[in-house]
């Protein structure tokens, strides 16, 4: 498994097998959120699961991510880290699909995309949030995302 950590509470990387589970709970990662298309996530029999979002997308300019499923995703992704877990996003590689995901986490938090994009980059030396067609999902996102009722921005403790 390849996986850099990004933030105190965001992994992004390649698609873990049930046998990092254990290394992925020590870590104290609470959601494994999977953005294959053709990959389901591995169950996780143990004691204390690790909760699994499968958000099934596929790489390409001709199948845009939608942006519902980027929104699930990083909504649960601040319901774990409010909860004081940590996220772990993967697709096959960790460069485009996890990286979208990734960065629409950091900015429901509360970065601007070009930050959440910077971000990843210095962390994570083969993510390429600046192709074309996950560039453009990203600030869609972020459109989508402020243009929301009540977004929610932040920790627990940012939240008033």
């Amino acid at each position: 498994m390849d996986f850099s950590r990004i933030t105190d509470d965001l992994f992004i990387g390649t698609m873990p097998s049930f046998t990092h589970y254990d290394e992925l709970r020590l870590l104290g990662v609470k959601l494994i959120i999977n953005m294959r298309f053709s990959k389901r996530p591995h169950f996780d029999g143990s004691d204390a699961p690790i909760r699994l979002l499968w958000l099934p997308t596929i790489d390409s300019p001709f199948f845009p991510m939608p942006i519902d499923k980027l929104i699930q995703g990083a909504r649960a992704a601040l319901n774990a880290i409010q909860q004081g877990g940590k996220v772990y996003v993967h697709c096959a590689y960790g460069r485009h699909r996890s990286v979208v995901m990734g960065s629409c986490i950091l900015i429901a938090q509360g970065m601007s995309p070009v930050e959440a994009m910077q971000v990843i980059k210095q962390h994570r030396a083969v993510a390429d949030p600046d192709a074309f067609y996950m560039k453009s999902r990203i600030l869609k996102f972020a459109h989508a995302w402020a243009a929301l009722p009540t977004p929610f921005i932040g920790k627990p403790s940012d939240a008033s």
